[in-house]
């Protein structure tokens, strides 16, 4: 057993920490000694290690509980949890050096790159695991194999172009964190079918009011609600973005004229000033 002064002078955490700790119920003591000093265990050091590992990366206290008290968690599945998160900062940082050593030797690349190897390789896998069957099967039949398909999409979303839509992307998700949180867990098909749903609803009324002026209240609401329902799919923070990449979409010369030949002549023009005219004082 050590007490709190020992495990403050191993690990470097302060003694008014580990209290905290003891307090919010993050590390709790073994046992206390019948003067009422706290002990802790082996077990209990190793959870402490657990809980640094993750304040590494500037994980909420409450989060780390959270983790940390998940029955459905074993130590061995934390522990690769935190060593893919490791993985990934160890990338980053290699790159940051990497491009400081290009700095100093006067070859500047500006690498604005946004996604690691990893996190490309984890993109995949989810993409793959929640794709439905039929799509799946078309991809492996076009590439040859699954490795091949992988290899072709890790050098698709590498490359500088892509990364640099990532980087929008990820704005609108508030942040590279929040945009691989939702990759890691998209809406189910039938979430997806629902929203879809009310999506073409909303298109249908759209386009019935395409005589009417743009900015026009009944234009405007069905835009607003159109963008509403948007973020909730996406799960964005910020639709706007988003919705105006639409705009690009919508005028796309391959897109028109299926949306055309849907909703009628001029509607991927009507929707996409429509759309413009709703965010542009937003």
């Amino acid at each position: 057993m050590r007490t709190v002064k020992e495990i403050s002078d191993l690990t470097g955490i302060s003694v008014r920490t580990l209290h905290y700790y003891d307090e919010i119920g993050l590390l709790k003591p073994t046992e206390k000694s019948d003067a009422g000093y706290r002990l802790y265990d082996d077990k209990a050091l190793e959870t402490l290690q657990q809980i640094l590992f993750f304040r590494e990366f500037d994980i909420s206290l409450k989060e780390i509980k959270a983790v940390l008290d998940n029955p459905a968690l074993e130590r061995n599945q934390i522990l690769q949890v935190q060593r893919k998160m490791l993985v990934t900062k160890k990338e980053r940082m290699e790159r940051l050096i990497a491009s400081i050593d290009d700095i100093l030797k006067g070859e500047n690349k500006m690498d604005f790159t946004i996604f690691t190897k990893t996190e490309v390789e984890e993109m995949f896998q989810t993409m793959l695991e929640h794709m439905p069957e039929n799509m799946r099967n078309i991809a492996i039949k076009e590439f040859g194999s699954i490795e091949q398909w992988k290899k072709h999409y890790m050098e698709v979303v590498s490359s500088e172009e892509m990364q640099k839509g990532y980087a929008k992307v990820v704005e609108w998700y508030g942040g590279k964190d929040k945009f691989l949180s939702v990759a890691r867990t998209p809406v189910s098909k039938e979430v997806a079918e629902s929203y879809n749903k009310r999506i073409e609803a909303i298109l249908q009324k759209l386009i019935a009011k395409q005589n009417c002026d743009i900015d026009s209240f009944e234009v405007k609401e069905l835009v607003g609600e159109y963008g509403f329902v948007m973020k909730q799919l996406a799960q964005i923070k910020e639709e706007k973005g988003f919705m105006m990449a639409q705009t690009q979409y919508y005028r796309n010369e391959q897109i028109k004229p299926m949306i055309d030949e849907k909703y009628g002549e001029g509607a991927s023009d009507f929707f996409a000033q429509a759309i413009e005219n709703y965010y542009k004082v937003k």
